[in-house]
């Protein structure tokens, strides 16, 4: 399936960031497309297809649009969120380098949807050569028209290698050089964002979406996936896999087929079965392996075994695996990335560590979930509210700690 990846075809036989892959993949048709159909029925089809948001929240595309658009503000701006930063997703790079026109595309369509003349790309500061793609892909935009001072205006800004700085709020404290930490809502970003004014920020997977939308229609759009979920989504699969990389799905597929299949992840590629699956990243939700046989990658669907998609990151352990290992590993991220602002994610990082290093798991588990809790319930962002997820749902399932019966 080659929808948010272009089918190979035309991949091998264009540049990623030249007028004729423009022209192949129907960006130049979309951006017409959208100008023609004008700011409501831009909105009215990115509702009819039930977009939420492919950088881990999935809230509602059309909803955040249609806030920043009603703002009566004169100056807005548009941010595609590309400090993909997550640790097990790789994603957004892949996309970026293979097809950047995708998700510009998407950027200046949101522009002129909710009026905003000014756009950034915040992308992540590791990614250097995604950085330069970007700019060649700039480039070409600008020579088409669509970029520059009667239209557009796009800037890109590197980020500094913090994760918080993917928290939209912080990024905006980034761009307008202050340290990078979230702030309290409200406002939401929709009313008072970047600079204060009217801000839309978006994934650059849920961009390239909306140049797929606009290249096609609903209907086609609408043609894979699941009537709650249609679309794709692309899943980074890593650790213990044969076939580890980024994979383009419709959403509803089986995740014990994404894990095995050899088209896909190939099974652990070891000779220990599978022991335990993570879903969506640092902050996400370990499964056990007849969790993920029975589970489909669909909100609604991973929901009922308390998971989400997240980031689309996938990462697989076999039993060769010391999960009380991978959980401090976690725990020292998240300690190392806590901005420090607010005190529950400050010291309770701090705290969950301290334990997982003195190998205290079990002898505090009650305290550990205690201090989850507060977290979740006091943090200012999702770092904080998410950071103990991985280690809790790791708690309440047993199986994950028991040998299996034979390897």
């Amino acid at each position: 399936m080659y929808r948010l990846f272009p089918d190979p075809a035309i991949e091998s036989q264009t540049a990623p960031t030249s007028h004729q892959r423009l022209v192949a993949r129907g960006f130049d048709a979309a951006y017409d497309n959208a100008l023609n159909l004008g700011p409501d029925a831009v909105i009215q089809s990115i509702q009819a297809i039930r977009l939420g948001g492919r950088g881990g929240a999935a809230f509602p595309t059309a909803r955040k649009w249609l806030s920043v658009k009603n703002e009566m503000e004169a100056i807005k701006y548009v941010v595609m969120n590309a400090d993909e930063s997550e640790p097990g997703t790789f994603k957004d790079r892949e996309l970026l380098l293979r097809d950047p026109l995708a998700p510009l595309t998407g950027l200046l369509i949101a522009a002129h949807t909710v009026g905003a003349e000014k756009a950034y790309v915040y992308v992540r500061g590791e990614y250097r050569d995604v950085e330069m793609r970007i700019l060649e892909a700039i480039q070409e935009l600008t020579a088409t028209g669509w970029v520059g001072p009667e239209s557009v205006s796009i800037e890109v800004r590197r980020g500094a290698g913090a994760y918080i700085a993917g928290e939209e709020t912080a990024l905006f404290n980034s761009i307008e050089g202050y340290r990078p930490e979230p702030r309290v809502k409200p406002p939401y970003p929709t009313a008072q964002g970047l600079f204060h004014k009217p801000t839309l920020i978006q994934n650059v997977e849920t961009l390239a979406n909306i140049a797929l939308l606009f290249a096609h229609d609903v209907d086609w759009f609408r043609a894979v996936g699941t009537a709650a979920t249609p679309g794709t989504k692309l899943v980074a699969l890593s650790g213990h896999v044969a076939h580890p990389g980024v994979y383009e799905v419709p959403f509803g597929i089986e995740l014990g087929a994404l894990i095995a299949d050899h088209q896909y992840g190939g099974g652990t590629g070891t000779s220990r079965p599978l022991k335990a699956v993570l879903m969506g990243g640092a902050a996400g939700t370990f499964l056990t392996p007849m969790e993920a046989m029975q589970a489909r990658l669909d909100y609604v669907d991973l929901a009922k075994f308390g998971a989400s998609v997240g980031s689309g990151a996938v990462m697989l352990f076999d039993y060769g695996t010391d999960l009380g290992r991978v959980l401090t590993g976690l725990a020292r991220f998240f300690a190392d990335e806590s901005c420090g602002q607010c005190v529950p994610c400050r010291i309770g990082t701090k705290r969950i560590l301290e334990v997982l290093e003195g190998q205290r798991l079990w002898e505090r588990r009650a305290d550990l979930e205690d201090l989850a809790r507060a977290m979740t319930d006091a943090s200012i962002c999702g770092l904080g509210q998410t950071a103990a997820n991985a280690l809790v749902s790791a708690m309440n399932r047993p199986s994950l700690w028991e040998e299996p019966a034979a390897i």
